[in-house]
C-alpha cells in the first residue's frame, strides 16, 4: 500500500468511527455532515468522496457493526453439519443481530430517530440478503434446495419471513414464535 492509500484508509476509518459515535448518541437526523467532518478531522468533501452521502455512511457503519455476525455466518458454511441446521442457524443470526445491535449499541435518542432506524435496518437487510444468498447457492449445490426455485425467489420469501418477525413486539413473544416460523419456513404446512 502506498502513502496515499494509507492516508485514505486512515481518513475513512476516522470518519466511520466518528459517525458510529455520533449516530450512537444522536441518531441520524441530528448529525450534520459538517459535524461529522469536524469530529473526524476531514473535510465534508472527503465524506462525500468516500461514501457518496450520509446514507452511504450509515450503510458502511451497518456493515462494520455486522462484521462479526457476517463472519460467524460465513463460518457456518464450512461446518460439518447438515444444510438445514446451517440455514436455521444463519437465519437466526441474521434475524436477531440487527435488533440486538440497535438495542445495545445505540441510545434511546438514536433509536427514536425513525430515519436512522429505517436506514440502518435497510442496510442490515441488504447485508443479510447477501449472506443468505450464499447459503441458498450452497444449499442448491448440496441438493437441499430445489434447483427450479431461483435464488431471487427464495430471498424474497426470506424477506417476507423477516417482515413477519418485525411484527412481534416483545422479546419473549419473538423467542416463542421464531422457532415455529423457521419450522414453517423449512418444512411448509404439510411437513416432511
Amino acid at each position: 500500500m502506498n502513502k496515499y492509500e494509507i492516508r485514505t484508509n486512515q481518513k475513512k476509518e476516522a470518519i466511520i468511527q466518528s459517525a458510529l459515535e455520533l449516530f450512537r448518541e444522536k441518531g441520524y437526523t441530528n448529525v450534520s455532515i459538517n459535524e461529522l467532518a469536524a469530529t473526524s478531522g476531514v473535510s465534508s468533501v472527503s465524506i462525500y468522496n468516500y461514501f457518496g452521502s450520509k446514507e452511504g455512511l450509515v450503510k458502511e457503519c451497518a456493515r462494520i457493526l455486522l462484521r462479526e455476525t457476517t463472519q460467524a455466518v460465513e463460518r457456518l458454511l464450512n461446518e460439518g453439519i447438515g444444510f438445514k441446521e446451517k440455514l436455521m442457524q444463519a437465519v437466526a443470526l441474521c434475524a436477531e443481530m440487527p435488533n440486538k445491535l440497535m438495542e445495545h449499541y445505540f441510545t434511546k435518542e438514536a433509536i427514536d430517530d425513525q430515519v436512522f432506524v429505517e436506514l440502518f435496518s435497510k442496510s442490515a437487510g441488504e447485508i443479510r440478503m447477501d449472506i443468505l444468498g450464499a447459503f441458498i447457492d450452497s444449499g442448491r449445490e448440496e441438493g437441499a434446495i430445489d434447483a427450479s426455485i431461483s435464488t431471487e425467489t427464495v430471498l424474497v420469501f426470506l424477506q417476507a419471513v423477516g417482515s413477519i418477525q418485525n411484527q412481534w413486539g416483545t422479546a419473549s413473544e419473538y423467542k416463542s414464535k421464531v422457532g415455529e416460523l423457521y419450522k414453517l419456513m423449512l418444512y411448509g404446512l404439510i411437513g416432511r
